[in-house]
């Protein structure tokens, strides 16, 4: 037999999950691996220097 308030509330729960994951999960990770991998890049030119053939 169907159940339709079972298929209704596990539609609306995976909807919301959905939306979380795009709006705020997905756009918040990008943001940390770019400024991470910015961030990374920054700290070894400190320690290393540019890049590039030395003068």
């Amino acid at each position: 037999m169907h159940q339709p308030t079972d298929d209704q509330g596990s539609k609306g729960k995976e909807t919301r999950l959905f939306l979380f994951l795009v709006i705020c999960l997905f756009p918040a990770l990008a943001v940390a691996i770019v400024g991470g991998y910015g961030f990374f890049i920054w700290f070894m030119q400190m320690l290393l220097g540019p890049p590039g053939p030395p003068a």
